[in-house]
């Protein structure tokens, strides 16, 4: 869903002003260790599968919706790569809204799914190396980026 009720709510009583939005990342690598990207149909931009985190929604339960949504895929979130957010996080959408999101980057592992989208949010799936990726909307650290394809200890989310 482009657009979540609670937001299209809070953007008809604040406009295009500037909204902190919790929100969620996906870091996905194939058995190569490629990194997963999407090309977002808002604005033609690579970004990591994400989004907003909605009201009385666990972080790891959205990173999962987000990802089926975005990707078709099913995704188990396995550890927490870092917490984001800052004026580095600002965006303004071609509307005019500007968000700085706060974002919860998770290493995920495919469980399942076929890649392609569900809500019409994604043009293009692509699998990349870190080092050759197109830029992303969001300056995530590429260390991170490259640090999900490496296998570790498993953190515990309550299901």
């Amino acid at each position: 869903m482009p657009i979540s009720s609670h937001m299209r709510e809070l953007r008809s009583l604040v406009g295009t002003r500037l909204v902190q939005v919790p929100s969620v990342a996906a870091v996905i690598h194939d058995a190569a260790g490629r990194l997963l990207l999407q090309r977002r149909a808002s604005d033609g931009n690579w970004s990591l599968p994400a989004g907003a985190i909605d009201p009385g929604e666990r972080p790891a339960d959205a990173v999962v919706r987000e990802v089926r949504e975005e990707t078709g895929l099913n995704v188990l979130p396995v550890s927490i790569l870092g917490v984001f957010g800052g004026e580095r996080f600002r965006h303004v959408y071609g509307n005019g809204d500007e968000v700085e999101y706060l974002v919860v980057l998770f290493r995920c592992e495919i469980t399942g799914g076929d890649p392609g989208g569900e809500d019409g949010e994604t043009l293009e799936l692509a699998w990349y190396d870190v080092d050759a990726m197109p830029p992303l909307t969001l300056p995530y650290p590429r260390e991170l980026l490259r640090a999900g394809a490496r296998t570790g200890t498993r953190a515990f989310f309550e299901s």
